[in-house]
C-alpha cells in the first residue's frame, strides 16, 4: 500500500531535481498524513485556490436553501443596472466563467472603477452559458450575490467554513467598498488549505460534521466546460464550479505561482501545495499526479 510518506519522498526528491520554489506540501492519503516544508507555514495568498473555498461558500448557502445555481444576478443584485442579455446569467454562470460577458479583470489589476460588480454587468453578455472567460471578477460578482442575503461573506463562514476547520480568522482581500474579492486574495498556511483539501476529497464532511452537501462538492468536478472551442487538450482545457480538470485522474484547485489542491478520488488522496514558482508552477501539481500514480511494491511478492 501506498503511504502519504511514500508519496510525499517522492514529490521532495522531483521538487527539488528540479529547483521549483515550494514553500509547503502536504499529502493525505486515507487517514495517513505526511509533509514537508521549505520555509516557515506562514499565511500566503492562495491567489485563484480563493475561488474553491468561494465556490464552497455558495454551496453552503445552496444547502441553506438562500440561493440556487439557476439564481439570476438580478434576482439579488436588484439595483444594479444590467447590459442586455445580463439578465439571464446565474450564479452558475458565474462560477464556471460562462457570463459571456467579455470582462477579463483581475485582483492584481487593481479596482478602477466605483463598483467593480456593476461596472461587470452593465456590459452585454454575447450568451451566458455559451463562451468561457477566465476572470477573477465574475467569482466577485458570484460573491457579491452571496452577500446580498448574507452580508460580509468572510465573517459569514466564519461559523459555518473556518471555525470547524481550526482556521482561526483568516484575512481576505477585499474591493473599495469591502466586498471580499473572491476570486483570489484569501491568505491561509498550507496545513490550513490542507484542512480544506480534506475536506473536499471527504465530500463536505468533516471530523464526522456535515459543512457542505456531498453533491455540492460532486457537481464542482462533475460537468466541464470545455474552455477551448477547438477542443484541444491541456492542462486549462476543462472547467467546473471552480475547479480544473486533471491532470492524470484528479481535479484540482489551482492558483497563481503554484498552489494547488489535487484530488485523486480513486486514491482516496488530496495532495495540497502552497509555492512562489514563475516559471515552472503546473509541474508541481504534475509532480503530485505522478507520485500518487507510482504503484506501491507487492509485499506477497
Amino acid at each position: 500500500m501506498t503511504t502519504a510518506t511514500d508519496v510525499l519522498d517522492r514529490m521532495v526528491t522531483a521538487i527539488d531535481a528540479e529547483r521549483l520554489g515550494a514553500y509547503g506540501v502536504h499529502v493525505l492519503v486515507g487517514d495517513d498524513e505526511a509533509q514537508h516544508r521549505w520555509r516557515s507555514d506562514d499565511r500566503v495568498d492562495i491567489y485563484s485556490v480563493s475561488k474553491g473555498v468561494s465556490a464552497l461558500a455558495a454551496g453552503i448557502a445552496v444547502d441553506d436553501g438562500l440561493l440556487s445555481l439557476d439564481t439570476r444576478v438580478g434576482d439579488v443584485l436588484t439595483t444594479m443596472d444590467l447590459g442586455d442579455g445580463v439578465e439571464r446569467v446565474t450564479l452558475r454562470h458565474l462560477l464556471t466563467m460562462t457570463s459571456g460577458i467579455d470582462f477579463a479583470w483581475f485582483g492584481d489589476h487593481g479596482v478602477r472603477w466605483p463598483d467593480l460588480a456593476q461596472e461587470m454587468l452593465r456590459r452585454p453578455s454575447r450568451g451566458p452559458g455559451e463562451l468561457f472567460q477566465y476572470s477573477d471578477a465574475s467569482t466577485y460578482v458570484a460573491m457579491r450575490m452571496l452577500g446580498a442575503l448574507v452580508g460580509d461573506v468572510r465573517d459569514w463562514l466564519l461559523p459555518r467554513l473556518f471555525d470547524p476547520l481550526g482556521i482561526h480568522d483568516p484575512q481576505w482581500h477585499r474591493c473599495p467598498l469591502g466586498w471580499i474579492i473572491g476570486g483570489t486574495g484569501l491568505q491561509l498556511r498550507t496545513a490550513e488549505l490542507a484542512r480544506i483539501g480534506r475536506l473536499l476529497r471527504d465530500r463536505g464532511v468533516w471530523n464526522g460534521r456535515r459543512l457542505v452537501s456531498g453533491g455540492w462538492v460532486d457537481a464542482m468536478h462533475a460537468d466541464w466546460v470545455q474552455t477551448d472551442p477547438s477542443g484541444r487538450p491541456g492542462r486549462f482545457a476543462r472547467y467546473g464550479l471552480a475547479t480544473w480538470a486533471g491532470p492524470g485522474e484528479g481535479w484540482r484547485l489551482d492558483g497563481l505561482y503554484g498552489q494547488y489542491v489535487y484530488v485523486d478520488d480513486a486514491r482516496d488522496a488530496v495532495v495540497t501545495i502552497t509555492a512562489h514558482e514563475e516559471t515552472h508552477d503546473h509541474r508541481l501539481v504534475e509532480i503530485a499526479a505522478e507520485a500518487l500514480a507510482v504503484r506501491a511494491p507487492d509485499a506477497s511478492r
